[in-house]
């Protein structure tokens, strides 16, 4: 049961808003200044004890203003803020950089965390989707000398793998790159598993032929990418966060650099973060974190459920602008879910209506 009174939950969210927006300790004469509630700073005052003896609000110093609490940041987040979504101007611009790109995936990712980034004022994160079975897209032969190639492979997720091969013979560019294409054009869009059995039965005709040798080979580098793959992740506007008044303190900057690279807290978060559930707000450690106590994250999955998936969303201080995050959050989650689908959704169906 919500034990605020309707003053209190106004008065909770005028300090919390004025911090969002100084980052400076709100005090009962700034409020009363700035807000006509029709109340004395005196009863403010009482207001704010009774916020802080709840849990709500935090006074630093005796003499100082009050400033937010995790516990404070996640009432205003669930009670007190309306759902909104981005200004149609942002969304139309957004849509349009998006067109401008390529249909790289890697670019798509790339311009999603720089979005994120500059809408939401935050550091932002997006990781790869992963998909059930690791899918050929592309794959180059390149000489190296007259017995030696290079293999790249492009697979759908936009990973590219390279390894030279040794050859029992000499070999053109120019058979390499014919050799390419026959295996573009065999082997688009198949799994492991699928390029195995479509080889079957090759190498009987190709006795004199490199292609069974090279196919084994893309076989062997896409099942060991799908065996192994971790999420690659993608960051965009640390810089800009680190100039906030809360990583003045350099340890506490180095305690959000360390969260960003060394991945391992990173990466348990992100495979907790469900499709389904849109987006989902993690203020301070809540009880598991203990390496963002100082933080707060907004996150959403995107992609396909059981098919493509990936998480995206923005990491700051608590002092963020939730009002921004979590629509640019959500509206970026369904843009790339759309994108997703038109890369992986086309292949899943036929693979539903074979099956």
């Amino acid at each position: 049961m919500d034990s605020l009174t309707e003053r209190q939950k106004q008065i909770l969210e005028i300090a919390i808003r004025e911090y969002i927006t100084t980052a400076h300790p709100i005090g009962s004469d700034t409020v009363c200044r700035k807000h006509t509630l029709g109340i004395s700073p005196a009863t403010i005052r009482n207001e704010f004890a009774a916020l802080t003896d709840m849990g709500y609000l935090m006074q630093p110093h005796t003499s100082a203003g009050r400033v937010p609490t995790a516990e404070g940041y996640r009432y205003f987040v669930q009670q007190l803020m309306e759902e909104s979504e981005l200004p149609l101007s942002q969304q139309l611009l957004i849509r349009h950089q998006f067109h401008q790109i390529t249909k790289d995936p890697d670019e798509w990712l790339k311009l999603a965390a720089s979005v994120l980034a500059h809408v939401a004022q935050s550091a932002a994160l997006i990781s790869a989707p992963q998909t059930r079975r690791a899918r050929f897209r592309h794959m180059e032969l390149v000489s190296i000398s007259d017995r030696t190639g290079l293999t790249i492979l492009v697979l759908q997720d936009g990973s590219v793998h390279q390894q030279l091969m040794s050859f029992a013979r000499s070999v053109s560019q120019e058979e390499l790159s014919r050799l390419s294409a026959r295996l573009n054009e065999r082997y688009a869009n198949m799994s492991a598993e699928e390029m195995r059995s479509a080889a079957t039965g090759l190498e009987a005709d190709l006795r004199e032929s490199l292609e069974p040798e090279v196919t084994q080979h893309i076989i062997e580098l896409t099942a060991a990418h799908e065996a192994t793959s971790g999420r690659q992740i993608y960051r965009d506007g640390l810089m800009q966060v680190l100039h906030q008044p809360e990583f003045e303190e350099i340890d506490r900057a180095r305690d959000m650099l360390q969260f960003l690279e060394q991945g391992d807290v990173l990466e348990s978060m992100l495979r907790q973060v469900q499709l389904d559930k849109g987006v989902q707000v993690i203020i301070g450690s809540e009880g598991k974190w203990e390496a963002i106590r100082d933080f707060s994250m907004v996150l959403s999955g995107y992609g396909l459920p059981g098919e493509a998936k990936g998480v995206l969303g923005v990491l700051g201080p608590m002092r963020m602008p939730y009002g921004l995050a979590i629509p640019a959050v959500r509206y970026v989650a369904t843009l790339m879910s759309d994108l997703v689908n038109r890369l992986y959704g086309e292949q899943m169906e036929s693979d539903r209506n074979e099956s």
